[in-house]
C-alpha cells in the first residue's frame, strides 16, 4: 500500500469513527464500486460522503465527485470530508457547492417550521435546546 493510500485509509477511519461517536453509530466505510461508486462512507444522514486527504486541495473536483456519488447512492446530497493539515478530525472541512447547501438548509428550515408548528411545545423546546443557536 502506498503512503497516499495509507493516509487516505487513516482519514476515512477517523471520519467514520467521528460519525459513529457524534451522528450515527451504524456509520461505516463503503466497498468501492468503480464507475458506480456510492461514496466512501455510509451513515451520514441524506448524504453520500467522499473523503479526501491530499496535499493539494481541489475542492471543485471533490464536489463534483460527491455529487456524482450521491446520485449513484440515491442520496439527495453529496459532501466531501477533507482532511485539514495539522488539525484533528472535527476540524476537517465538509465541502459542498452553494446549490447543494441551499437545498439542504431549505429542507432543514422547512422541517423545523413544521416541527415548531405541530410538535408539542415541550418537544420543540427540547429540540431547540439541543440543536439551537450556538451548538
Amino acid at each position: 500500500m502506498t503512503a497516499a493510500k495509507r493516509r487516505g485509509t487513516a482519514w476515512e477511519t477517523l471520519a467514520v469513527n467521528y460519525l459513529k461517536d457524534n451522528h450515527n453509530p451504524r456509520a461505516h466505510r463503503n466497498v468501492q464500486m468503480g464507475a458506480k461508486d456510492i461514496g466512501d462512507l455510509d451513515g451520514y444522514y441524506l448524504h453520500a460522503v467522499e473523503n479526501k486527504d491530499e496535499q493539494t486541495l481541489r475542492f471543485s473536483a471533490y464536489i463534483e465527485q460527491a455529487r456524482r456519488e450521491a446520485g449513484h447512492a440515491g442520496q439527495p446530497f453529496g459532501v466531501a470530508f477533507v482532511k485539514r493539515r495539522r488539525k484533528g478530525v472535527a476540524d476537517g472541512y465538509a465541502v459542498r457547492d452553494l446549490e447543494t447547501d441551499v437545498r439542504l438548509i431549505n429542507r432543514l428550515r422547512d422541517a423545523e417550521e413544521i416541527a415548531q408548528q405541530y410538535a408539542p411545545a415541550d418537544v420543540w423546546k427540547a429540540h431547540y435546546e439541543q440543536h439551537g443557536e450556538g451548538h
